[in-house]
């Protein structure tokens, strides 16, 4: 294979994304940030052994039966008066932050202080203290305006609002307790700059809305992750701070087929694979019949059937280059069934509008994307290199189903901002392909809502099929 088509190993250690230390790349990556980046508040959280997994790292601390067996420790402290006015001198902030300084009472905080220290001033000073940690750290926006989010933020598990009320009032810094749960991502900041810039009221609220929709992620994403802005039609390979690789995808169509927010894993990339038609499609859309009854248009399109009892049949394309999820894919377990992957219809990547598939995300240069995703996941060192190079290409020439696992996990997000930086390094917006950016703006209007849910309610919605068939 030739080396022009994929990141070489000296331009992957010179970016930092292969260690030279095997002990290193042996276990998964955690998408938590380390322990030396996390806020001061959190520092004892951030020490305890990393997550391995998504579902580690977002879920709550459950028993099977779903009862939750965390006890919640005391919100509400004692404060002196300095303390709360500090409190008070920190709520006008939240405005440059694009929330409400309205919703957390400093009138009242102003009032009561006044009166020297009572039982009233700790029971409301701890109120919007905790107000200010969920909004900062959590987000502002009801899970039920978040359309189609299916992130589990792990912030509240990483730094609880108990431990950052007890540190910030033990420590004595309250505005540095909370300033600590800003977003680290540098998008985060450039929306923080044009917001205090912008004039027009529209070009606010879209601000605000994609300021919020940050604090809904992991407040760190990690040293080395792959994260795709959906409106924007981008895949990009990310390794402390740095935009390594940059890919184009086509994402799902608006409505039932629409791409999900997501952050999984990859565990392994998938060469050559193949693809289960569903039955919607096999009985459906007559496909099976079809199969059936033509061989030979069947046998060129990579179809194979199977009849089973009571009238059964089953359909399986094989790999080759009429499969659908084209020559690979990472395999990202989810119960949305959404993964990345080729496909064999790459004129679609010029278009301008990319909203075509059926909910999975196809990635322009799938090979090269491939071939770095299987070196990162199992190169320890230089020498590593060339031996996977070799033993990938042997493996995407076979034309051979064949699961490559990463020793190395990689976490992916799939999200959604209607404004963010480009690839080119602007500032922008992007269309709101599916009318997600309504709800939250009005939330964002509305008053504030207390006792938020950190799970969505929404129906996982599986995507079945990722290409149209012509039966």
């Amino acid at each position: 294979m030739k080396k022009n088509r994929f990141l070489s190993g000296t331009a992957l250690l010179a970016a930092g994304l292969v260690s030279t230390a095997s002990a290193q790349s042996a276990q998964p990556e955690s998408i938590l940030p380390a322990t030396q980046q996390a806020p001061p508040a959190a520092q004892a959280q951030a020490e305890q052994p990393a997550p391995q997994t998504v579902e580690e790292a977002f879920g709550d601390i459950r028993m099977q039966s779903g009862e939750v067996v965390q006890q919640v420790p005391s919100l509400e402290g004692e404060w002196s008066v300095a303390q709360v006015e500090e409190l008070i001198a920190f709520i006008p902030t939240m405005e440059a932050e694009g929330l409400r300084p309205a919703d957390y009472h400093a009138d009242e905080l102003v009032a009561l202080a006044a009166q020297g220290e009572s039982e009233a001033l700790n029971k409301l000073a701890s109120e919007v203290f905790v107000w200010l940690v969920e909004d900062l750290r959590d987000g502002r926006t009801p899970m039920d305006n978040r359309r189609q989010w299916f992130v589990v933020d792990p912030d509240a598990d990483r730094m609880p609002t108990w431990k950052l009320l007890e540190d910030a009032l033990a420590g004595g810094d309250i505005a540095g307790t909370l300033s600590g749960l800003h977003p680290v991502h540098p998008d985060y900041a450039r929306l923080r700059d044009e917001l205090a810039t912008a004039t027009d009221p529209q070009r606010i609220r879209l601000i605000r809305a994609n300021m919020d929709r940050w604090r809904w992620l992991p407040q760190d994403l990690g040293r080395q992750y792959l994260i795709t802005n959906v409106p924007e039609f981008m895949l990009r390979l990310t390794v402390n701070g740095r935009i390594i690789k940059s890919y184009r995808t086509v994402v799902g169509k608006p409505g039932r087929t629409a791409t999900p927010q997501l952050a999984e894993m990859v565990e392994a990339v998938i060469f050559n694979p193949t693809w289960t038609v569903p039955q919607s499609i096999v009985v459906g859309e007559g496909l099976g019949q079809k199969v059936l009854n033509n061989p030979q248009w069947a046998a060129s399109q990579g179809y194979k059937a199977t009849k089973g009892a009571g009238g059964w049949i089953g359909v399986v394309q094989q790999p080759g280059p009429t499969n659908s999820l084209g020559l690979m894919k990472l395999d990202m377990p989810n119960e949305h069934a959404i993964f990345l992957h080729d496909t064999p219809s790459r004129h679609l990547f010029n278009q301008d509008n990319r909203a075509l598939s059926h909910g999975c995300i196809r990635v322009q240069g799938a090979r090269e994307l491939a071939m770095t995703m299987s070196m990162l996941g199992n190169a320890s060192s230089r020498e590593d290199i060339p031996a996977i190079q070799e033993e990938v290409s042997e493996i995407t020439l076979s034309g051979k189903y064949t699961r490559y696992p990463m020793a190395k996990q990689w976490p992916v997000y799939i999200t959604y901002f209607t404004m963010a930086t480009d690839v080119d390094g602007k500032l922008r917006a992007f269309k709101d392909i599916y009318d997600r950016d309504k709800p939250v703006l009005e939330a964002l209007d509305a008053p504030r809502v207390s006792n938020r849910a950190r799970e969505t309610s929404e129906e996982a919605v599986e995507i079945i099929d990722d290409m149209q068939i012509t039966v």
